[in-house]
């Protein structure tokens, strides 16, 4: 009950561990059951209660020294909470007073405000009565500038303030005043204009200067750079006509006659350019940046008209179109018409590049210094008037006929370089020649003479698409035409002498023979024929070797120049992609001129090279290997193989070595070198050798190796590194020694007696 007793505050106190048994529900129980329950569960919950109060009284220390503590602070915290309501007085006080002169400020700030305008209006009303005096003085005297400076100080009054004057008490006074300005500006603008004009009529340049100043004061840009363009634009005329004239009288036997009318367009730029750089500063003086564009494009326009006159002088003097018309058909293979000679267009071809190369420097030239002007124009502009003064220059630069013009003669152009090129590699082919002691013909140094001028011409145009097309077109004349010209020479075959076929005992070769023995005389003339189709081959090898050297040579120069022409500014943003597409085929086509080399290469190694060979390595199996001491010594001081072999060998490639380049020649002898290996194996196979065969053997081999690594520069220890290790097996005195040295999958020796024989290990293992 006592339990019961304790539990019953705490319940109703909300602690931790209230108990669910009230007083009133334990004194209601009457079963004996319910009692015992009760009572258990009452014991748990005072347990519950004994181990809180023991964790309370374990933290009693602690609990007094923090009140310990707390007690200790409680005077200081008296005086912090001083100190703060003293503080937050202080920033009280602050505050009223910063908020009392700040208004004070602002009142001081109108007061000034309202100052300035007394004065700035005061200002603008004695500045109206001085323009008003001043220009009409300046009328007067004919002081057209003054008169300007006067009338630009009346536009650049406040309007606002001027009208606010006029509504005051001198508002009749100010209305005279600026009817009174607004008649001599009037007057101005026209005395100016007709003065301009007069000046313009009479090409009086510094007074057309003089005024052409004065527009920009009145407000009158546009109308101030039109009349001026106008003037420009007449000098431009004028001086292209009188060069256009000159054009006509120029005698044909003149050293410039053939590129007189690039030289005209030259002057025509040159003319414009320097207008350009004379009044830049003026315009930017007195008009302001971002006004030479209109200068420009009017200037422009004039261009376009003189270019259109010069190219048309150029058209029918030099029968362009007709030339051109008649290169089209002539290109056409089923076409019957009579070719016009390349050698026609030559000079035509030249002086085209020559006045694209002159537009495009002239374009570029106009781009730079309007991009130099809208820079410093723009500087505080936004982004959408950027784009919108860079879309009005690339209009201006690749919509203008001089643009459009030259694209049109290039056009012309490619067509007619192309079959300029064509031509004249074909003739090139045709008229093809051999000297002796020369590697190749004349025909290689002809064709990449006249591709390098072709693809040279279309460089010095510096227009990047007429390149382009001009590198794609030489590439597929040297893939296609001239590579094919290689192809079939190569097809031929390398011939084999008579008396080659003598010694393989041909019996067309006996025919020949004994035919000509019986007419008394020996005749020479298939001997001579095949001499000549023999060094045919050869030279065209070297031919297809050194073209393909060309033509990497000329991609790497090409780039050179191509980077050049880029860094100078000229082409747009894919002209990078376009160059390193083309250049890239260039390569494909180096590549494939290798090809045919290969080709080649294994022709004459299976005509010439291996018919001869392969019965001279047969002459091993003749040479018995199975000997005893008398014999190797036999053998050691009369070679019966090796040596005769060599000297075969010699023979055989210094008439090569006579023929082919260097790099050719290493190729061959490499070509060589492996088939004897290869055929040497097949023979050594079917031999069979004592221990003194086998030495005799390894001598033989080594010497082979020795004068096989002195006419050629490339290695080959690899290539007779399976003869190297059967001649080292064939020194072993057993099998068993062969074993730990040579690993499986190399051929064995099987040792039986004093007799070595060859054998594969699956043989050797059966034998065993």
């Amino acid at each position: 009950m006592a339990a019961a007793t304790a539990s019953g505050p705490r319940g109703e106190g909300g602690g931790a561990a209230t108990s669910a048994l009230t007083m009133e529900r334990i004194q209601s129980l009457t079963e004996l059951a319910e009692l015992e329950a009760a009572y258990s569960r009452l014991c748990e919950e005072e347990k519950v209660v004994q181990e809180e109060l023991d964790a309370l009284l374990e933290q009693q220390s602690t609990i007094e020294n923090k009140m310990v503590v707390l007690h200790r602070m409680g005077p200081n915290l008296q005086l912090i909470e001083g100190d703060a309501q003293q503080l937050a007085g202080m920033i009280t006080f602050t505050c009223n007073l910063a908020e009392n002169v700040s208004s004070k400020v602002r009142q001081l700030d109108l007061a000034k405000n309202r100052l300035y305008q007394a004065i700035q209006r005061a200002d603008d009303i004695l500045d109206l009565k001085f323009c008003m005096d001043g220009v009409q003085t300046a009328l007067r005297n004919e002081d057209y500038e003054q008169a300007a400076a006067h009338i630009h100080r009346y536009l650049s009054l406040d309007k606002s303030v001027i009208e606010l004057s006029r509504q005051g008490k001198e508002g009749g006074i100010i209305d005279a005043n600026l009817k009174l300005l607004q008649e001599a500006e009037h007057r101005l603008k026209m005395i100016v204009t007709e003065k301009f004009d007069t000046a313009m009529k009479q090409g009086d340049l510094p007074r057309v200067e003089r005024f052409f100043k004065i527009f920009p004061l009145l407000g009158l840009h546009e109308e101030g750079l039109s009349k001026f363009s106008e003037y420009l634009c007449k000098q431009v005329a004028n001086k292209a006509e009188e060069n256009l004239q000159l054009v006509m009288g120029t005698d044909m036997s003149d050293r410039r006659a053939a590129v007189i009318f690039a030289d005209t367009l030259t002057l025509l730029f040159e003319g414009i350019a320097r207008i350009v750089e004379t009044h830049q500063p003026i315009v930017e003086t007195y008009y302001g940046p971002g006004r030479l564009y209109a200068l420009i494009k009017h200037l422009q326009v004039e261009c376009d008209r003189q270019v259109e006159k010069v190219v048309d002088k150029f058209i029918k003097e030099r029968d362009y179109h007709r030339q051109f018309q008649q290169v089209q058909n002539s290109m056409m293979r089923s076409s019957s018409v009579e070719k016009i000679e390349p050698r026609e267009l030559d000079p035509i071809l030249t002086e085209v590049t020559l006045m694209n190369a002159r537009s495009e420097l002239y374009l570029r030239f106009i781009k730079r210094r309007i991009i130099a002007d809208f820079e410093v124009g723009d500087s505080m502009a936004s982004e959408e008037v950027k784009q919108e003064h860079q879309k009005y220059l690339d209009k201006l630069l690749n919509n203008c006929l001089l643009s459009r013009t030259m694209q049109e003669l290039i056009g012309y152009y490619i067509t007619m370089e192309e079959y300029f090129m064509r031509e004249t590699v074909n003739k090139a082919v045709a008229m093809d020649s051999y000297e002796k002691g020369q590697l190749t013909s004349s025909m290689v140094d002809d064709v990449f003479y006249i591709v390098k001028k072709c693809i040279g011409r279309a460089l010095s145009s510096s227009s990047i698409d007429c390149l382009c097309a001009m590198i794609n077109h030489s590439t597929t004349e040297l893939e296609s035409d001239f590579r094919e010209v290689l192809h079939n020479k190569l097809k031929q075959g390398f011939p084999a002498t008579t008396f080659q076929d003598f010694q393989r005992g041909v019996t067309s070769a006996v025919n020949i023979m004994h035919s000509s023995l019986q007419q008394g005389k020996f005749d020479t003339k298939g001997i001579e024929s095949t001499d000549e189709a023999k060094q045919s081959f050869l030279v065209t090898l070297n031919n297809v070797e050194v073209c393909s050297e060309n033509i990497m040579t000329l991609k790497k120069t090409l780039e050179s120049d191509c980077s050049k022409l880029l860094s100078q500014g000229f082409g747009g943003e894919q002209a990078q992609a376009k160059i390193d597409s083309c250049l890239s085929d260039m390569a494909a086509v180096s590549n494939k001129f290798r090809d045919l080399l290969q080709e080649g290469l294994s022709e004459l190694n299976s005509t010439a090279i291996k018919p001869q060979v392969k019965p001279w390595i047969n002459l091993f199996l003749s040479v018995s290997h199975n000997i005893e001491e008398e014999e190797f010594s036999d053998y050691e001081a009369n070679d019966p193989w090796v040596q005769q072999f060599i000297l075969n060998l010699e023979q055989q490639m210094t008439e090569f070595k006579a023929g082919l380049s260097p790099v050719i020649y290493d190729t061959l002898t490499g070509l060589m070198t492996s088939l004897i290996a290869i055929e040497l194996e097949k023979v050594l196979l079917k031999s069979t050798f004592s221990r003194l065969g086998g030495l005799q053997f390894d001598k033989e081999l080594r010497s082979l190796i020795a004068y096989l690594t002195t006419v050629t520069t490339w290695t080959i220890r690899d290539k007779f590194a399976r003869l190297s290790q059967m001649a080292t097996i064939l020194n072993l005195e057993r099998v068993s020694c062969a074993l730990p040295t040579f690993t499986e999958g190399l051929w064995e020796p099987w040792l039986d007696s004093t007799w070595i024989y060859w054998a594969h290990p699956d043989i050797v293992t059966s034998i065993r």
